[in-house]
């Protein structure tokens, strides 16, 4: 079974989110590891990480912990200087993860900004073999997540995915996280057993189910291939439930952690009902063919 969890708050300290996610029932979480909404970077503190892992010894249940990076960043732009400060931000934050023992640092390529995919790609791959190069040894892993595509991003295409990884240094350092909204919104349905099979059948002919280590599990608030980054609340969407019932039981995804990147609602209630639910789809028998929108 996949290891199932949510984006876990931060606020006042790290440490924190441990008890955070067991309380919820998590068995996996993702955090920011520090504020997203800014380009500082507080400097590593020994007691902080020594809290972080005496917190992680008290809550053995949560048994992954992966990282998500700042949204300020562009990797994908031919700005040189924009692009130069989110490699330098992506570098320090790296560090920052290495030292806590995060897993991984899951981020989103960027945009072209008008420059043409292209540009995108091959820009992306630039900024990759810099972090990669200033990171060598690193055991927390650069992971690139899938995106819906809107306003110029790039990395909304398996071949712009795999155009990435081509023009990294070192592939074998670069994973990915696949976000279910986003593939959606760009035209890969998931919402029939015939349909999730097809996109995973495209996805392992392109880069291989084994280079994603991580899951968003997010509903569509928008309709099929938008190209809108709209996340809805698991059963209340376009999406529907089933694929998350096919994810959930797909065995080439055990032991995946897989979070919620949804509304969590007041005191994380929507989060707790999400948690449940998907743990049940992962256990329910499969025999249906297709998904239904609708309110769980």
């Amino acid at each position: 079974m996949a290891l199932f969890g949510a984006h876990i708050s931060i606020a006042g300290g790290l440490y924190k989110a441990w008890e955070r996610a067991n309380d919820l029932g998590c068995e996996a979480m993702q955090i920011f590891p520090q504020s997203s909404r800014t380009w500082a970077i507080p400097e590593i503190v020994e007691e902080e990480v020594e809290l972080f892992q005496a917190e992680r010894k008290k809550f053995p249940t949560v048994r992954s912990v992966v990282a998500h990076n700042s949204y300020l960043l562009n990797l994908s732009t031919n700005e040189e200087a924009t692009r130069k400060k989110s490699v330098a931000y992506f570098i320090r934050t790296m560090e920052r993860c290495e030292a806590f023992g995060l897993d991984c640092l899951i981020t989103h390529p960027g945009s072209h900004l008008g420059s043409g995919e292209e540009s995108g790609v091959r820009k992306t791959s630039e900024s990759l073999n810099e972090v990669l190069k200033a990171t060598k040894g690193f055991r927390t892993q650069v992971t690139l997540e899938n995106t819906a595509g809107q306003g110029g991003c790039v990395g909304h295409s398996f071949r712009q995915l795999k155009g990435i990884l081509d023009g990294t240094s070192d592939p074998d350092r670069i994973s990915f996280c696949f976000d279910t909204q986003h593939a959606f919104a760009a035209g890969y349905d998931l919402r029939t057993r015939e349909a999730y099979e097809a996109t995973f059948s495209e996805w392992e002919k392109l880069i291989g189910t084994k280079k994603i280590i991580a899951f968003h599990l997010n509903d569509a608030l928008k309709e099929f291939a938008t190209r809108v980054d709209r996340h809805q609340n698991i059963g209340m969407g376009f999406l529907g439930k089933d694929p998350f019932q096919f994810l959930g039981q797909d065995s080439r995804f055990e032991k995946i952690p897989m979070c919620l990147e949804t509304d969590p609602g007041e005191d994380c209630q929507n989060y707790r009902r999400e948690i449940k639910l998907l743990k049940s789809l992962s256990t329910r028998n499969s025999s249906r063919k297709s998904s239904t929108r609708g309110i769980n």
